[in-house]
């Protein structure tokens, strides 16, 4: 399907630049830019490709000055990053869906399953699982028993949900991820360690997406909760009983020990580590590799490092880390020298 650069322009609420029939029907990044796609214009480290790309159209901000002519036509919009994901979801919804129940399906009779539903080969859905309209279930999925998934759920292959949890509505679990595996809990003995049962679930409310092969256990009592709006990367650890707040994002690696509560609008990024029965506050910031072992201040806080710390703070700190062997010659010289003087 093709679009024009009106087309475009009118859908982001943009201006075009240039020629407004020119038409595409495919994304390019700029740098690998071809007749016939779009690309996008938002780091100022790509400007150069402006001025060479083949790319038909390319979306760029509003505040773009030309330092020359480009062959591309231009369509001026607020944020070009923001407008691109527009159009990629748009045409990611134009993708025609799978639906019809595979005949190696493994389906209770005693599961609820909506309208327009897909289940793929192999998969199992268990006793008192409810599907609701529109959720695609791939193949080698395992849905336990009891389970719920709300409209328009997305499960690709090979993922488990084990018995009781609850999904919302919009919800995609990629390839390999574990939702609701026992928290790890484990008394010690004289003689090892005593499994404490975890007879908890796990909620995942609307609109959260959670990357492969991440795992979210379920809580020893009560529930594990990630709230709506939610995007987990790829192999992230959600321990037992731990709460993400809702819009907060994780990048890959990231790991959250036992009861561990972050806030709403968070960014972390991978493999930042959390300490158990911690309260990370509103709109925080945690560097990659950080390790967060306290409660945190408030909104807006800036955190890296290991134990994580302001950012000023620990990039001074590693300016002096780089200079301790030069330190600690002196200092060894200048102990030597008290030593001779105290002799004299």
């Amino acid at each position: 399907m093709e679009f024009t650069a009106k087309q475009i322009a009118e859908y982001l609420q943009g201006r075009v630049e240039g020629d407004e029939n020119a038409a595409i029907h495919t994304f390019a990044k700029i740098e690998e830019g071809v007749p016939g796609a779009i690309s996008f214009l938002s780091n100022p480290k790509y400007t150069h490709y402006l001025y060479e790309t083949k790319s038909s159209i390319v979306l760029v901000n509003e505040d773009v000055e030309l330092e020359k002519p480009v062959n591309a036509t231009l369509i001026r919009v607020k944020n070009a990053y923001e407008c691109v994901a527009k159009l990629l979801q748009l045409y990611e919804s134009m993708k025609p869906k799978k639906s019809g129940i595979d005949p190696l399906a493994s389906i209770s009779p005693k599961a609820t399953i909506g309208e327009n539903v897909y289940v793929g080969a192999f998969a199992v859905i268990g006793d008192g699982a409810v599907i609701d309209n529109g959720t695609q279930i791939y193949p080698h999925t395992v849905i336990g028993d009891g389970v719920t998934i709300g409209e328009n759920g997305l499960l690709y292959p090979n993922v488990t949900i084990y018995q009781g949890c609850k999904i919302g509505k919009n919800v995609t679990i990629h390839a390999g991820c574990v939702i609701g595996a026992d928290g790890f809990g484990f008394a010690p003995n004289t003689e090892g360690y005593d499994k404490i049962p975890q007879i908890g679930i796990v909620v995942i409310e609307d609109n959260v997406e959670i990357g492969a092969n991440t795992c979210v256990d379920r809580s020893t009592m009560g529930q594990t909760v990630i709230h709506k709006g939610v995007k987990l990367d790829n192999l992230i650890q959600v321990a037992h009983n731990c709460e993400v707040g809702e819009n907060t994002v994780m990048s890959a690696q990231v790991g959250l020990a036992g009861s561990t509560k972050i806030g709403s609008w968070c960014m972390v990024g991978g493999q930042a580590g959390f300490s158990g029965h911690i309260h990370v506050a509103d709109k925080t910031f945690v560097g990659a590799q950080s390790g967060v072992i306290s409660n945190t201040k408030g909104n807006g806080e800036q955190l890296i490092g290991a134990p994580a710390i302001d950012p000023k703070v620990f990039f001074k700190s590693s300016a002096v880390f780089k200079k301790l062997p030069e330190m600690y010659r002196e200092l060894a010289a200048l102990r030597k020298e008290i030593e001779e003087l105290k002799k004299k």
